[in-house]
């Protein structure tokens, strides 16, 4: 099997409407996925979702994407540090479905962008899993991260 095609990037302001269709894709997808409903994002406006595409390039931040051969999104992952004892933050993980599994290596590949960006940031990456999301949670684990104990309630 060939393995599939994809260019992983940042994301820019002028990415806001492609950013946008996969934001409100992934919120289907898994909503108790995301700190953010479906009627949320469909609220944001133009500006908003400018702002969030600036993030790929913003200082102590970073938004990558996962576009196939074909010029289709198929992935997307955040990082940014709220705060110096936090330190680097995972956020806003999503892989299209049919992207998904270890022979596409698509998620590594996100994930290991992630982590590069987190190591000019601090020496810890941090990220919250609904304890309900167990695809998730069982691929952070193969991945060598571990249960803090600590719980953050959802709020939606």
């Amino acid at each position: 099997m060939t393995r599939p095609n994809f260019s992983i990037r940042q994301t820019t302001t002028e990415d806001w409407r492609e950013l946008r269709a996969i934001r409100l894709e992934m919120i289907q997808d898994t909503p108790t996925a995301y700190a953010e409903t479906l009627d949320d994002a469909l609220a944001v406006d133009e500006a908003g979702w400018r702002l969030r595409g600036e993030r790929g390039i913003a200082a102590h931040a970073t938004q990558i994407t996962a576009i196939s051969a074909g010029g289709h999104w198929v992935g997307s992952m955040g990082g940014y540090v709220p705060d110096s004892e936090t330190g680097p933050l995972l956020v806003g993980v999503y892989v299209a479905p049919e992207w998904r599994g270890r022979n596409v290596g698509l998620t590594d590949a996100l994930l290991t962008h992630i982590e590069d960006w987190a190591r000019t940031e601090g020496s810890t990456l941090t990220l919250h899993v609904h304890e309900d999301n167990l695809r998730a949670r069982s691929y952070y684990e193969r991945q060598g991260f571990v249960a803090t104990g600590h719980s953050v309630p959802y709020n939606f």
